[in-house]
């Protein structure tokens, strides 16, 4: 048997992090960059990051071929999912675990430049960043 923390330890073992400067730095200078906010709807409607858009950790793989950027080109999922491959994703929780396992997952699903943002919304909040309540 597995606790969280060993599973959260081999996510990160098998993806990319940035920090909160790398993360700040990309949507300045990016427009195009989609973040992904995985934490529940409560978090998110609290605070969040311009921009993010909330798919609760428990529903992601279902649900990110609607992400903004692809569904209003009204594609079928498989199409939609090719065309937001193609984007820099950035996965955002609270504190980086949530993040891990998302990362690790899309990956699984075929994404390949994506990160996930350690230590999360914490950090972004320590580090005094512009936030929407």
């Amino acid at each position: 048997m597995k606790t969280a923390a060993q599973l959260i330890t081999e996510a990160k073992a098998q993806i990319k992090e940035v920090d909160i400067a790398q993360l700040a730095s990309a949507l300045q200078h990016n427009p195009d960059t989609v973040l992904i906010d995985v934490r529940e709807p409560a978090e998110f409607a609290q605070q969040h990051i311009a921009g993010a858009v909330n798919y609760p950790r428990g529903v992601l793989e279902m649900s990110i071929h609607n992400h903004p950027k692809v569904a209003a080109s009204g594609c079928a999922p498989e199409v939609a999912l090719a065309q937001l491959a193609t984007s820099t994703i950035y996965v955002i929780c609270r504190s980086g675990g949530r993040s891990a396992l998302a990362t690790a997952s899309l990956q699984q699903m075929g994404f390949s430049d994506i990160y996930s943002v350690s230590p999360g919304m914490q950090g972004w909040l320590d580090a005094k960043q512009p936030i929407v309540n």
